[in-house]
Protein backbone atom coordinates (compact mmCIF):
# COMPACT_ATOMS: atom_id res chain seq x y z
CA UNK A 1 0.00 0.00 0.00
CA UNK A 2 2.83 2.41 0.76
CA UNK A 3 4.40 1.81 -2.67
CA UNK A 4 1.17 2.43 -4.23
CA UNK A 5 0.93 5.68 -2.62
CA UNK A 6 4.35 6.54 -3.36
CA UNK A 7 3.40 6.96 -6.88
CA UNK A 8 0.74 9.29 -6.75
CA UNK A 9 2.59 12.97 -6.53
CA UNK A 10 -0.45 14.55 -4.84
CA UNK A 11 0.05 12.27 -1.54
CA UNK A 12 2.51 14.63 0.16
CA UNK A 13 3.85 12.41 2.86
CA UNK A 14 3.62 8.79 3.92
CA UNK A 15 4.32 7.18 7.45
CA UNK A 16 4.63 3.70 7.81
CA UNK A 17 4.54 2.06 11.54
CA UNK A 18 4.81 -1.46 11.97
CA UNK A 19 5.96 -3.81 14.65
CA UNK A 20 8.59 -5.23 12.05
CA UNK A 21 10.28 -3.30 9.42
CA UNK A 22 9.56 -2.93 5.38
CA UNK A 23 10.43 -5.92 3.62
CA UNK A 24 10.18 -3.73 0.32
CA UNK A 25 12.25 -0.78 -0.35
CA UNK A 26 10.33 2.41 0.20
CA UNK A 27 11.64 5.94 -1.41
CA UNK A 28 9.69 8.43 0.70
CA UNK A 29 7.92 6.42 2.89
CA UNK A 30 8.96 7.22 6.35
CA UNK A 31 9.03 4.59 8.98
CA UNK A 32 8.37 4.73 12.86
CA UNK A 33 8.79 0.97 14.89
CA UNK A 34 5.95 0.75 16.97
CA UNK A 35 5.03 -1.93 19.75
CA UNK A 36 1.92 -4.28 19.01
CA UNK A 37 -0.73 -1.58 20.35
CA UNK A 38 0.41 1.22 18.70
CA UNK A 39 0.25 3.08 21.87
CA UNK A 40 2.56 6.27 20.28
CA UNK A 41 0.28 6.20 17.64
CA UNK A 42 -1.42 9.79 19.07
CA UNK A 43 1.84 11.70 19.28
CA UNK A 44 2.30 10.69 15.67
CA UNK A 45 -0.82 11.86 14.92
CA UNK A 46 -0.25 15.40 16.20
CA UNK A 47 3.20 15.59 15.39
CA UNK A 48 3.10 14.86 11.84
CA UNK A 49 -1.07 16.10 11.46
CA UNK A 50 -1.32 13.45 9.00
CA UNK A 51 -5.16 13.41 7.38
CA UNK A 52 -5.66 9.64 6.57
CA UNK A 53 -5.06 6.29 8.39
CA UNK A 54 -5.09 2.90 6.51
CA UNK A 55 -5.76 0.92 9.28
CA UNK A 56 -4.19 -2.48 7.92
CA UNK A 57 -2.67 -4.67 10.98
CA UNK A 58 -5.32 -6.81 11.73
CA UNK A 59 -4.53 -10.37 12.16
CA UNK A 60 -6.96 -12.60 10.66
CA UNK A 61 -4.82 -16.20 11.07
CA UNK A 62 -4.76 -17.22 15.10
CA UNK A 63 -1.25 -19.34 14.00
CA UNK A 64 0.46 -15.81 14.31
CA UNK A 65 -0.22 -14.88 17.86
CA UNK A 66 -1.27 -15.97 21.29
CA UNK A 67 -4.30 -15.43 22.79
CA UNK A 68 -3.35 -12.44 24.51
CA UNK A 69 -1.44 -11.03 21.84
CA UNK A 70 -4.08 -11.42 19.21
CA UNK A 71 -5.92 -9.19 21.58
CA UNK A 72 -3.50 -6.55 22.13
CA UNK A 73 -2.83 -6.19 18.61
CA UNK A 74 -6.38 -6.95 17.17
CA UNK A 75 -8.71 -5.27 19.98
CA UNK A 76 -6.47 -2.49 21.93
CA UNK A 77 -4.06 -1.57 18.48
CA UNK A 78 -7.58 -0.72 16.95
CA UNK A 79 -8.91 1.41 20.19
CA UNK A 80 -5.57 3.34 20.18
CA UNK A 81 -5.58 3.71 16.62
CA UNK A 82 -9.46 5.69 16.74
CA UNK A 83 -8.37 7.68 19.90
CA UNK A 84 -5.94 9.38 17.76
CA UNK A 85 -7.71 9.53 15.10
CA UNK A 86 -10.77 10.96 17.45
CA UNK A 87 -8.72 13.05 19.92
CA UNK A 88 -9.33 16.80 20.32
CA UNK A 89 -8.41 19.01 17.46
CA UNK A 90 -7.11 15.51 15.46
CA UNK A 91 -6.15 16.86 11.71
CA UNK A 92 -7.72 12.80 10.60
CA UNK A 93 -10.63 13.43 8.21
CA UNK A 94 -10.45 9.62 7.14
CA UNK A 95 -9.75 6.22 8.25
CA UNK A 96 -9.58 2.91 6.54
CA UNK A 97 -10.17 -0.15 7.80
CA UNK A 98 -8.51 -3.40 6.40
CA UNK A 99 -11.48 -6.40 7.93
CA UNK A 100 -11.90 -9.98 6.71
CA UNK A 101 -15.05 -11.49 5.83
CA UNK A 102 -14.33 -13.76 8.82
CA UNK A 103 -17.11 -12.10 10.57
CA UNK A 104 -19.58 -13.94 8.80
CA UNK A 105 -18.49 -17.30 10.01
CA UNK A 106 -19.23 -20.43 8.49
CA UNK A 107 -22.31 -22.53 9.32
CA UNK A 108 -24.91 -24.79 7.71
CA UNK A 109 -27.45 -22.34 7.97
CA UNK A 110 -25.53 -19.36 6.19
CA UNK A 111 -27.16 -17.85 2.84
CA UNK A 112 -25.59 -18.28 -0.48
CA UNK A 113 -24.28 -14.50 -0.47
CA UNK A 114 -23.95 -12.77 2.72
CA UNK A 115 -24.46 -8.77 2.02
CA UNK A 116 -23.16 -6.26 4.76
CA UNK A 117 -26.21 -5.69 6.19
CA UNK A 118 -26.55 -9.21 7.01
CA UNK A 119 -25.20 -10.71 10.62
CA UNK A 120 -24.15 -13.82 10.94
CA UNK A 121 -25.63 -17.05 11.78
CA UNK A 122 -23.66 -18.58 14.47
CA UNK A 123 -22.49 -17.38 17.27
CA UNK A 124 -18.51 -16.68 16.60
CA UNK A 125 -16.36 -19.46 18.15
CA UNK A 126 -12.92 -18.39 16.89
CA UNK A 127 -11.33 -16.09 18.71
CA UNK A 128 -10.10 -14.72 15.45
CA UNK A 129 -13.91 -13.98 15.06
CA UNK A 130 -14.13 -12.85 18.35
CA UNK A 131 -11.57 -10.09 18.03
CA UNK A 132 -13.01 -8.68 14.79
CA UNK A 133 -16.16 -8.48 15.38
CA UNK A 134 -15.38 -6.41 18.57
CA UNK A 135 -12.82 -4.51 16.28
CA UNK A 136 -15.96 -3.52 13.72
CA UNK A 137 -17.86 -2.12 16.79
CA UNK A 138 -15.48 -0.15 17.83
CA UNK A 139 -15.19 1.13 14.32
CA UNK A 140 -19.04 1.69 14.25
CA UNK A 141 -19.19 3.25 16.88
CA UNK A 142 -16.46 5.88 16.15
CA UNK A 143 -18.03 6.63 13.23
CA UNK A 144 -20.86 7.60 14.82
CA UNK A 145 -19.02 10.13 17.50
CA UNK A 146 -16.88 11.24 14.53
CA UNK A 147 -19.76 12.11 11.18
CA UNK A 148 -16.90 14.48 10.03
CA UNK A 149 -14.43 11.53 9.58
CA UNK A 150 -15.04 9.44 6.64
CA UNK A 151 -14.43 6.08 7.56
CA UNK A 152 -14.34 2.83 5.71
CA UNK A 153 -14.14 -0.68 6.57
CA UNK A 154 -13.40 -3.34 3.85
CA UNK A 155 -14.14 -7.42 4.69
CA UNK A 156 -11.69 -8.97 2.16
CA UNK A 157 -12.50 -12.88 1.26
CA UNK A 158 -9.38 -15.56 1.84
CA UNK A 159 -6.46 -13.45 -0.13
CA UNK A 160 -3.73 -16.00 -2.52
CA UNK A 161 -1.24 -14.15 -4.37
CA UNK A 162 2.27 -14.39 -5.39
CA UNK A 163 3.50 -13.30 -1.95
CA UNK A 164 1.64 -13.44 0.43
CA UNK A 165 1.32 -16.40 3.23
CA UNK A 166 -1.78 -17.61 4.67
CA UNK A 167 -2.93 -21.06 6.08
CA UNK A 168 -4.84 -21.33 2.50
CA UNK A 169 -2.29 -20.82 0.45
CA UNK A 170 0.59 -22.60 2.91
CA UNK A 171 -1.83 -25.88 2.75
CA UNK A 172 -2.20 -25.69 -1.49
CA UNK A 173 1.16 -25.49 -1.79
CA UNK A 174 2.19 -28.84 -0.40
CA UNK A 175 1.57 -32.15 -1.69
CA UNK A 176 -1.27 -32.85 0.71
CA UNK A 177 -4.06 -30.32 1.72
CA UNK A 178 -6.87 -30.68 4.38
CA UNK A 179 -10.35 -31.56 3.73
CA UNK A 180 -13.28 -32.19 6.28
CA UNK A 181 -14.28 -35.90 5.52
CA UNK A 182 -18.17 -35.76 3.95
CA UNK A 183 -17.35 -31.47 2.80
CA UNK A 184 -16.95 -29.75 -0.30
CA UNK A 185 -17.37 -26.25 0.67
CA UNK A 186 -17.57 -23.25 -2.33
CA UNK A 187 -14.74 -20.92 -1.46
CA UNK A 188 -14.10 -17.39 -2.56
CA UNK A 189 -10.99 -15.68 -3.22
CA UNK A 190 -9.18 -12.42 -3.66
CA UNK A 191 -5.74 -11.29 -5.05
CA UNK A 192 -3.10 -9.81 -3.06
CA UNK A 193 -3.07 -6.80 -6.23
CA UNK A 194 -6.97 -6.57 -5.79
CA UNK A 195 -6.32 -6.23 -1.90
CA UNK A 196 -4.01 -3.57 -2.95
CA UNK A 197 -5.81 -1.67 -5.96
CA UNK A 198 -9.37 -1.80 -3.45
CA UNK A 199 -7.47 -0.10 -0.58
CA UNK A 200 -6.38 2.71 -2.80
CA UNK A 201 -9.68 2.79 -4.49
CA UNK A 202 -11.18 4.27 -1.46
CA UNK A 203 -8.51 5.89 0.05
CA UNK A 204 -8.10 8.28 -2.88
CA UNK A 205 -12.40 8.96 -3.53
CA UNK A 206 -12.61 8.91 0.39
CA UNK A 207 -15.65 6.37 -0.16
CA UNK A 208 -17.03 5.90 3.04
CA UNK A 209 -19.33 2.67 4.04
CA UNK A 210 -18.74 -0.93 4.41
CA UNK A 211 -18.09 -3.39 1.60
CA UNK A 212 -17.19 -6.77 0.82
CA UNK A 213 -14.22 -7.25 -1.34
CA UNK A 214 -14.08 -10.30 -3.28
CA UNK A 215 -13.40 -11.95 -6.74
CA UNK A 216 -16.04 -12.96 -8.79
CA UNK A 217 -17.79 -16.53 -8.70
CA UNK A 218 -17.21 -19.38 -5.96
CA UNK A 219 -15.04 -22.43 -6.39
CA UNK A 220 -15.15 -26.18 -4.86
CA UNK A 221 -12.49 -27.09 -2.65
CA UNK A 222 -12.17 -30.11 -4.24
CA UNK A 223 -11.56 -28.33 -7.61
CA UNK A 224 -9.20 -25.33 -5.75
CA UNK A 225 -7.04 -28.41 -4.87
CA UNK A 226 -6.87 -29.90 -8.12
CA UNK A 227 -5.97 -27.18 -10.42
CA UNK A 228 -3.26 -26.57 -7.90
CA UNK A 229 -2.10 -30.19 -8.26
CA UNK A 230 -2.23 -31.01 -4.66
CA UNK A 231 -4.41 -34.20 -2.80
CA UNK A 232 -6.82 -33.57 -0.05
CA UNK A 233 -6.43 -35.18 3.17
CA UNK A 234 -9.69 -35.71 4.92
CA UNK A 235 -10.06 -35.10 8.47
CA UNK A 236 -12.99 -36.53 10.11
CA UNK A 237 -16.00 -33.86 10.52
CA UNK A 238 -15.96 -35.42 14.62
CA UNK A 239 -13.28 -33.93 16.80
CA UNK A 240 -11.43 -32.48 13.75
CA UNK A 241 -9.06 -29.99 15.59
CA UNK A 242 -7.98 -32.67 18.06
CA UNK A 243 -7.28 -35.41 14.74
CA UNK A 244 -5.28 -32.41 12.89
CA UNK A 245 -3.08 -30.92 15.82
CA UNK A 246 -0.56 -34.12 15.50
CA UNK A 247 -0.38 -33.07 11.51
CA UNK A 248 -0.14 -29.69 12.52
CA UNK A 249 2.78 -29.63 15.00
CA UNK A 250 4.91 -32.15 12.57
CA UNK A 251 4.15 -29.33 9.69
CA UNK A 252 2.62 -31.15 7.20
CA UNK A 253 -0.79 -28.85 6.87
CA UNK A 254 -2.19 -25.35 8.53
CA UNK A 255 -5.14 -26.10 10.09
CA UNK A 256 -6.57 -22.82 12.65
CA UNK A 257 -9.48 -22.96 14.21
CA UNK A 258 -11.51 -20.32 11.63
CA UNK A 259 -10.44 -23.00 8.43
CA UNK A 260 -12.27 -25.89 10.12
CA UNK A 261 -15.77 -24.47 9.94
CA UNK A 262 -14.97 -22.73 6.47
CA UNK A 263 -13.62 -26.31 4.76
CA UNK A 264 -16.99 -27.61 6.21
CA UNK A 265 -19.88 -24.44 4.78
CA UNK A 266 -17.36 -22.05 3.01
CA UNK A 267 -18.36 -18.62 2.24
CA UNK A 268 -19.93 -16.70 0.00
CA UNK A 269 -20.54 -12.44 -0.06
CA UNK A 270 -22.13 -10.29 -2.42
CA UNK A 271 -19.52 -7.69 -3.70
CA UNK A 272 -22.57 -5.49 -5.72
CA UNK A 273 -22.33 -2.35 -2.77
CA UNK A 274 -18.31 -2.21 -4.28
CA UNK A 275 -19.21 -2.33 -7.72
CA UNK A 276 -21.58 0.73 -7.31
CA UNK A 277 -18.50 3.05 -5.93
CA UNK A 278 -16.81 2.22 -9.40
CA UNK A 279 -14.60 -0.38 -8.43
CA UNK A 280 -13.99 -3.89 -9.46
CA UNK A 281 -11.59 -6.99 -8.46
CA UNK A 282 -9.60 -7.47 -11.75
CA UNK A 283 -9.44 -11.27 -10.89
CA UNK A 284 -12.03 -13.64 -10.25
CA UNK A 285 -12.05 -16.68 -7.47
CA UNK A 286 -10.91 -18.59 -10.40
CA UNK A 287 -8.35 -16.05 -11.80
CA UNK A 288 -6.84 -15.80 -8.70
CA UNK A 289 -6.07 -19.07 -8.09
CA UNK A 290 -5.12 -19.30 -11.20
CA UNK A 291 -2.82 -16.72 -10.51
CA UNK A 292 -1.71 -18.16 -7.30
CA UNK A 293 -0.60 -21.48 -9.14
CA UNK A 294 1.57 -19.53 -11.96
CA UNK A 295 3.64 -17.66 -9.14
CA UNK A 296 3.81 -21.61 -7.38
CA UNK A 297 5.22 -23.04 -10.12
CA UNK A 298 7.35 -20.35 -10.71
CA UNK A 299 8.54 -20.54 -7.25
CA UNK A 300 9.10 -24.64 -8.09
CA UNK A 301 10.65 -24.41 -11.05
CA UNK A 302 13.69 -21.48 -9.89
CA UNK A 303 13.53 -21.45 -6.20
CA UNK A 304 12.66 -18.81 -3.49
CA UNK A 305 14.40 -15.90 -4.76
CA UNK A 306 16.59 -14.11 -2.17
CA UNK A 307 15.30 -11.24 -0.21
CA UNK A 308 16.19 -8.17 -2.07
CA UNK A 309 15.86 -5.66 0.43
CA UNK A 310 16.77 -5.19 4.27
CA UNK A 311 14.89 -2.24 6.06
CA UNK A 312 17.92 -0.75 7.86
CA UNK A 313 16.92 2.82 9.82
CA UNK A 314 19.85 4.41 10.62
CA UNK A 315 21.47 3.60 6.80
CA UNK A 316 17.94 4.69 5.02
CA UNK A 317 18.49 8.11 7.40
CA UNK A 318 21.50 8.33 6.35
CA UNK A 319 20.95 8.37 2.30
CA UNK A 320 18.09 10.76 2.61
CA UNK A 321 19.50 13.35 4.68
CA UNK A 322 23.37 12.90 4.70
CA UNK A 323 25.12 16.04 3.12
CA UNK A 324 27.87 13.54 2.46
CA UNK A 325 25.42 11.44 -0.27
CA UNK A 326 26.03 13.25 -3.45
CA UNK A 327 22.67 13.28 -5.74
CA UNK A 328 23.62 11.55 -9.14
CA UNK A 329 21.46 12.64 -12.24
CA UNK A 330 18.68 9.82 -12.90
CA UNK A 331 18.98 8.30 -9.40
CA UNK A 332 16.42 8.78 -7.01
Amino acid sequence: MAQALESDPEVEMILGMGTREPSVALERTEFVRADQTYSILSRIVRATQVDTIVHTFLVVDSTRASARALHEINVIGTMNLLAAAGQTASPVRQVVVKSSTLVYGSAATDPVWFREEMSRTSPARTRVERSLLEVEGLVRDFAEDNPATVVTVLRFANVLGTDIVTPISANLSRSLCPSVAGYDPLLQFVEEDDVVRCLEHVTRHRVPGLYNVAGAGKLPWSEVAAMVGTRLLPIPPVATQSVAAPMVRLGLIDFPPELGDLLRYGRGVDTSRLAKTGFTCRYTSAGTVENFIRALRLRRSVGKPPASYTYEQDIEQFFRHSSAVVPISGET
